[in-house]
């Protein structure tokens, strides 16, 4: 919320230096008006990042509900769902141990 203040204070000053400037003025009103200017977009600005910090709170919030609702749905519908046939797979039959083929002659 610092930053977003800072910024859009250090924005206003500039544009209305800029503008004053522009517009011939005299040094000591561009500074007073530029001083102004900051106070009034640095106070104009922390309204709109509230606004927008809410909204991105309340998106996420919701979608955070949306998954937790389809998790819960989702678990329903697995506990509901009748339990699928075993399946038969062929079982390799033990290997039987190498006999010793050594013949003695």
């Amino acid at each position: 919320m610092k930053f977003a203040v800072l910024a859009f204070g250090a924005l206003g000053f500039g544009v209305v230096t800029v503008a004053g400037f522009s517009a011939d003025r005299q040094p000591d009103l561009i500074l007073r008006d530029a001083a102004v200017g900051c106070l009034v977009t640095a106070m104009a600005g922390r309204w709109f990042w509230r606004v927008l910090d809410r909204a991105f709170a309340e998106t996420v919030a919701a979608r955070r509900a949306t998954a937790d609702q389809a998790a819960i749905a989702a678990a329903a519908a697995a506990a509901s769902a009748p339990a699928p046939a075993a399946k038969t797979t062929l079982v390799r039959p033990a290997l039987a141990p190498k006999t010793s083929s050594s013949s003695v002659r």
